[in-house]
């Protein structure tokens, strides 16, 4: 099985196709059920110190990976209906981190980048 954006994007499209639910599922709602979801995998997380998070995701690890997926079907979707070629936005967007966030100034902080 192939997992390149393109073939996951046509397959979750026809997911949302075979359902007629397009209907349902313009910009703005698909952003706020990314926040929604994005949320739910933020709740595995809240409260726990960074030595408790292994443990965490050992335990959970099923239900996080769920959300996760749940976050990233959606952001495939959204950027899709809005005409967006996620691999190439993410592309530019990772370029454009490149001049922002040099290697050489980057490495081993935490700082942002106008920061730096």
């Amino acid at each position: 099985m192939s997992d390149s954006i393109s073939e996951l994007t046509a397959k979750i499209q026809g997911f949302v196709d075979a359902r007629d639910w397009r209907q349902f599922h313009n910009a703005k709602d698909l952003s706020v059920a990314i926040a929604a979801e994005a949320g739910e995998l933020m709740q595995h997380f809240v409260w726990q110190q960074p030595e408790q998070i292994e443990a965490r995701v050992d335990a959970r690890r099923d239900e996080i990976a769920s959300e996760i997926a749940d976050v990233a079907i959606l952001l495939f979707e959204l950027a899709d209906n809005l005409g967006f070629a996620l691999g190439e936005v993410m592309e530019r967007k990772i370029q454009h981190n490149e001049v922002r966030y040099p290697a050489e100034k980057a490495r081993g902080n935490n700082l942002k980048y106008s920061e730096l």
